[in-house]
């Protein structure tokens, strides 16, 4: 079975070590949901996974269908199939997201390779479609101006148009209204199945109303402490995480 495999991955950052011995499996076609405090992990989880330079791996391997993706570059690791939605996506502005995305897609062909232009705008405008965006959104310049629910949308057309093997979300209902958060989160419904791996980094249940996880883990001081189905995430939402908390101490 394909799978995306962390074990005991331990990060520094600014020679401050957050995430300890952490470990998780994600098999290829679920979601998994990582929960947690403020300051526990859950982002320098996903810009370690991405290959963000400030990040510091000292021990600890991440498999890509058993390939360790640490040794490759942001790039490849992207092409190997992994795929980073950032809470905060960046700006471009003087590219269009239709030429940002006809850029993604020819780096991941080989070096003799072309794009067929009729063909990409097609698939584009058929997964637009799809999820309910308007054509006219490619014309515009990648993230400039756009607001916090036109960012994340824009990122689930990043994600339908590359195709990935594992979709790392990092807090993608951050800043959201409810409308947005209905929007986005019906993009990655349609788009989830058993070709994609979803690994949803959240702070609060309300996305998982839209978005049912396979599975529900909890982050605590850089690990994963408890692991449950969607019970956990209405648990956590109705106690907090003090319990949590807690749980954690009696063990020390």
């Amino acid at each position: 079975m394909s799978t995306l495999e962390i074990k005991n991955l331990n990060v520094t950052v600014a020679e401050t070590q957050i995430l300890r011995d952490f470990s998780l499996t994600l098999p290829k076609g679920e979601v998994h949901a990582i929960m947690g405090p403020n300051g526990t992990g859950k982002s320098t989880l996903a810009k370690a996974l991405a290959g963000h330079p400030d990040y510091e791996i000292t021990s600890g391997e991440v498999l890509l269908d058993g390939e360790d993706i640490l040794e490759l570059e942001v790039d490849e690791r992207a092409r190997a199939g992994l795929f980073m939605a950032f809470q905060y996506p960046s700006e471009i502005p003087g590219v269009s997201i239709a030429n940002f995305l006809r850029a993604a897609r020819q780096a991941r062909l080989g070096e003799d390779e072309e794009l067929e232009v009729t063909k990409f705008y097609k698939e584009m405008y058929e997964k637009m479609d799809a999820l309910q965006i308007d054509r006219k959104f490619t014309s515009r310049a990648v993230n400039d101006g756009f607001s916090g629910g036109e960012k994340k949308r824009n990122e689930i057309l990043q994600m339908a148009m590359l195709e990935p093997k594992y979709a790392i979300m990092d807090e993608t209902d951050s800043g959201l209204d409810i409308d947005a958060l209905r929007i986005v989160s019906e993009g990655v419904n349609k788009l989830k199945g058993p070709q994609m791996g979803v690994l949803l980094i959240t702070h609060y249940q309300r996305i998982l109303n839209y978005i049912t996880p396979d599975k529900v883990h909890v982050m605590f001081d850089g690990r994963i402490v408890k692991s449950g189905g969607k019970e956990l995430a209405l648990e956590l939402e109705d106690k907090g995480y003090d319990w949590i908390k807690e749980e954690v101490a009696q063990l020390a």
